[in-house]
């Protein structure tokens, strides 16, 4: 069940995560599994079974997934694999669509579990 929630926010932070632009700084790409890592603090918002807002902490882990993903590739992976996570853990997108404004992230991207990852610069 855990494994299972914390696939969920892995989806919906990954497809955020993954459509943005690179950011310009010197790569310190992020896997997939660090990626899950840093956004186990909102499965319980992602899955619809916590708070209505997701936490500090999970913005904070979702900031540093957007931080660290910065090269194409890097993003495109964690694309495929935030797609599988939330598909697997059952991620409510339109929880996962929340995170942008209540967290204060600028995603020039709509989060769409049906994203191309092979699209994604």
């Amino acid at each position: 069940m855990e494994n299972k929630m914390m696939g969920c926010a892995v989806l919906a932070f990954g497809l955020m995560f993954l459509v943005l632009n690179a950011s310009g700084r010197p790569s310190n790409d992020i896997s997939c599994m660090d990626a899950l890592t840093s956004l186990l603090p909102c499965q319980s918002f992602l899955v619809g079974s916590g708070p209505a807002s997701p936490t500090v902490a999970c913005c904070l882990g979702a900031q540093n997934v957007l931080k660290q993903a910065t090269t194409p590739e890097t993003r495109k992976v964690l694309c495929e694999c935030f797609k599988k996570a939330g598909k697997d853990m059952g991620v409510k997108p339109e929880k996962a669509k929340q995170i942008p404004d209540l967290c204060k992230i600028d995603v020039p991207v709509p989060i769409d579990p049906d994203v191309d990852c092979s699209k994604i610069q």
